[in-house]
């Protein structure tokens, strides 16, 4: 039986321009790179989506391999193995949760507490793929800590700082728009763009930090990047 086509709206895929990557981090065994929001992480269906920060990451240090992703519309912190061992330690550390993730988002309207946790199990909503929606039968345990740094009552939006337990596919898109504030510039969940927004025509969800034990030696790094909002 034929799968039931997506219902996302189709997106034109024009990618930033290829700058020159600038490393946050690179060694022998990995390099950690700064994703613009509109890239792919890896190469997507068909070839005008075959440019995408591993092809440009692999054009420049030959080797790398993917460990984890992040949405095409977010920015932020990627790492890449630089060898088959590298990659092997990097992503056992993220599937067994060793690693330590940070985003910061700007959210509609003005969130009341000032943190909390947002555990609400995840899956797939088939027949609109590739949306995510909150299950309580048949969705994964997901959890998402937030607590916001900055609210602008008169503007419209908050600014909240996010800590994903989990990594399910747009876990804290999803999370934010189950307590009623999708984050501001999210074409798939939320209202889209909003006027008063700090940047417009972006996702506005960044990965401002990640932390990791080394591949070679397993000792703890952190890495940070800024905020581009």
């Amino acid at each position: 039986m034929p799968s039931p086509p997506s219902l996302t709206p189709d997106v034109v895929y024009a990618p930033p321009p290829d700058l020159s990557l600038t490393p946050v981090w690179l060694d022998d065994d990995l390099v950690v790179l700064d994703k613009p929001s509109g890239l792919l992480s890896v190469p997507g269906r068909g070839a005008d989506r075959a440019d995408c920060m591993l092809s440009r990451a692999e054009a420049r240090w030959p080797g790398v391999q993917v460990v984890h992703r992040l949405d095409m519309a977010t920015s932020g912190l990627l790492v890449f193995g630089r060898h088959d061992a590298a990659q092997r330690a990097l992503s056992l550390a993220f599937a067994g949760r060793h690693s330590l993730k940070r985003y910061e988002a700007v959210v509609h309207g003005v969130v009341g507490p000032d943190a909390g946790e947002i555990d609400l199990p995840l899956i797939t909503d088939w027949p609109r793929r590739p949306l995510q929606k909150v299950c309580h039968d048949q969705g994964k345990p997901s959890l998402t800590r937030f607590e916001v740094t900055e609210r602008r009552p008169d503007l419209g939006w908050s600014r909240v700082a996010l800590t994903p337990v989990t990594g399910r596919s747009h876990q804290l898109r999803v999370h934010l728009l189950a307590i009623g504030h999708p984050i501001v510039g999210d074409p798939l969940y939320g209202p889209g763009e909003l006027a008063t927004a700090p940047v417009p025509g972006r996702l506005l969800l960044h990965a401002r930090a990640l932390g990791l034990p080394h591949p070679a030696d397993g000792r703890a790094m952190q890495w940070a990047c800024p905020v581009p909002f």
